[in-house]
């Protein structure tokens, strides 16, 4: 019997020890570079690539075949996507989940739309992760792991909104004013996964005191979280600092964004993937 965790890559989560684990590539396009999101991609070079870059660019998800293809050999099957409110991996997912089990009438199959990016990704492959290795059947690993993505929540901090404005998912006007003040912004994703902003902070050390605030505010009272960095893990080392000092009983993960996330984070982004109280997830 196998059973596997299949991630698009915007998990940051290439690998995975103990467990069957494979992950399928988003891309970023500009220009005539294309950049596909897998161990070895020179993530640096291509943020720093972006910032020199004043046309369009672009992702691209995984189509269906690549996702049938990381799904073949399964006989329990469980999928995590990026937001299907950023990108259509959730789509593309759901199509090979179809392929898969009209060809496999007795596997089993479940796509987890996270409704976020990276950090909250890994919580989720994390909980399916655990309850496997617990022996626990898939169906109550399905049930565990739909109930436990409740109380996941993301944040993030952008230093620039450029990427996001020529992607179409941020007003270029609000972009243009918020690099021209210096302005941090601070967001979350509403309900159906799309990008929301919160607040914009005049500095980084307000920038990483209002996503503490956050946390707090919205019911984080310990578990784990995940920081994932742009090429910035000076300020996600201090605000790991800062979350540890307000919030007790708390086990944060730093973590560089991989291509995908580094191109919706932007250089010097931060990503926290959170967990809330369970109260305060009803």
């Amino acid at each position: 019997m196998t059973i596997r965790i299949v991630s698009d890559s915007s998990s940051d989560l290439l690998e995975l020890p103990d467990i069957d684990y494979r992950t399928v590539p988003l891309k970023v396009m500009f220009g005539s570079r294309e950049y596909i999101d897998e161990l070895g991609t020179d993530v640096e070079g291509m943020a720093l690539a972006l910032q020199e870059h004043n046309g369009p660019s672009t992702t691209s998800c995984p189509n269906s075949q690549e996702w049938l293809n990381a799904f073949d050999g399964a006989d329990e099957l469980f999928a995590v996507t990026i937001s299907s409110a950023l990108s259509a991996s959730y789509d593309s997912a759901e199509m090979a989940v179809r392929e898969f089990q009209r060809k496999n009438p007795a596997a089993k199959a479940h796509i987890f739309d996270s409704r976020a990016t990276g950090p909250v990704l890994r919580l989720i492959i994390d909980t399916l992760r655990g309850c496997i290795l617990d022996g626990k059947t898939w169906e109550e690993t399905r049930d565990e792991t739909i109930a436990y993505q409740k109380r996941t929540r993301i944040l993030y901090s952008l230093e620039s909104l450029g990427n996001l404005a020529r992607n179409g998912r941020v007003n270029a006007h609000i972009a243009r004013i918020a690099a021209a003040l210096n302005i941090r912004v601070i967001g979350h994703a509403s309900d159906e996964g799309a990008i929301e902003l919160l607040h914009r902070c005049r500095g980084e050390k307000r920038a990483l005191k209002t996503l503490v605030k956050e946390m707090v505010e919205r019911g984080c009272t310990g578990g784990v979280a995940h920081i994932d960095h742009c090429l910035n893990h000076k300020a996600a080392l201090a605000l790991k600092e800062l979350v540890q000092e307000h919030i007790p009983n708390i086990d944060v993960h730093v973590n560089p964004c991989g291509a995908l996330c580094s191109y919706y984070a932007d250089m010097g982004g931060l990503i926290v993937g959170y967990e809330v109280d369970p109260a305060a997830a009803s």
